[in-house]
């Protein structure tokens, strides 16, 4: 069996899937304001983002901790200290059929997120937080090629506004708006073995307009990528471990009632970090973690991700 093989077997390894607002599950300090996050969740699909399974099912549950202590507006300076934490439960679902479209592999996916958020100050104490069923993501259309030194794919998704909003309110676990996402996902093999890769995911968010609010928030653009070593750590185990790093961008300024068009306030996230992977491919099963710590934002929160996935295919 080749590396190839083993890679393709992997039900982790390209699993491509968004996630929900941040800003939607409580980290808009004020949800009369425009959000200050996109959609996406950066850093999900930073490893192996070009390599789709085989045909058949993939299920995998994720846990991730996004935690935050700053808050940095344009300028980079720290003005406020508050502890945001988000937690979420990811039930993911991904079918590759047989079906071949423009000498691709095609496939659809659903997450359905579970989330619990805080906020808290240090003089005020708890000020926001809620929980459960939060903002769902689709992806009806995704196209996945296999090149012998590159695993490509693009497809189009959408997250829709199932979690819980109300305007104004505290414990807003949803984001109030649709979002349309194309996305592609490329990796890259370095080595003719195959075990050192370069991977790149880009998705784009075309927000509508915020139920009850009006408010428009800017369209964003996202990034990921990672720098992967695999190893064999014993017969029929693979180990993948490597450096990981993500951005998010918002291109267009946020527009609606109560947004001021002289003073627009566009967020920027990067992050730097680690990813390890450990692979069954007899089983077609696989763990594994991300870390990041986030650096430079602006108009943002600022902290740092912990993800952890368990995955099998069917």
């Amino acid at each position: 069996m080749t590396l190839n093989r083993r890679l393709t077997m992997s039900p982790m390894f390209g699993l491509e899937l968004g996630l929900l607002l941040l800003a939607g599950t409580g980290l808009c300090l004020a949800q009369a304001l425009p959000p200050v996050r996109g959609a996406y969740t950066p850093g999900f699909n930073a490893t192996n983002s070009g390599v789709m399974p085989e045909p058949g099912l993939t299920y995998a549950n994720i846990f991730m901790d996004y935690s935050f202590d700053q808050f940095r507006p344009a300028s980079g300076s720290i003005v406020a200290q508050r502890n945001a934490a988000v937690f979420i439960d990811i039930n993911a679902f991904e079918w590759v059929t047989k079906k071949k479209i423009l000498g691709a592999n095609y496939a659809l996916a659903a997450l359905l997120p579970f989330s619990n958020s805080s906020i808290s100050s240090p003089t005020l104490g708890a000020i926001g937080g809620g929980g459960g069923f939060s903002d769902s993501f689709y992806q009806p259309l995704t196209l996945g090629w296999h090149f012998k030194r590159a695993d490509i794919q693009v497809a189009y998704g959408f997250f829709a506004p199932t979690g819980r909003f109300t305007a104004g309110a505290t414990n807003n676990i949803g984001t109030g708006h649709w979002t349309n996402s194309p996305t592609a996902g490329e990796t890259f093999y370095l080595t003719e073995n195959k075990r050192t890769l370069f991977s790149a995911y880009q998705l784009y968010e075309f927000h509508a307009t915020q139920q009850r609010t009006n408010i428009h928030p800017g369209q964003t653009f996202n990034l990921d990528y990672s720098l992967m070593q695999i190893l064999p750590a014993r017969e029929d185990v693979l180990l993948q471990f490597g450096l990981i790093g993500y951005g998010q961008w918002q291109t267009s300024n946020n527009s609606g009632p109560g947004v001021d068009p002289a003073s627009p306030a566009s967020y920027r996230v990067n992050a730097i970090g680690g990813a390890a992977n450990v692979v069954l491919p007899a089983r077609k099963a696989s763990v594994g973690f991300k870390l990041s710590k986030e650096f430079s934002n602006s108009s943002t929160v600022q902290g740092y991700s912990l993800q952890i996935v368990g995955s099998i295919s069917f």
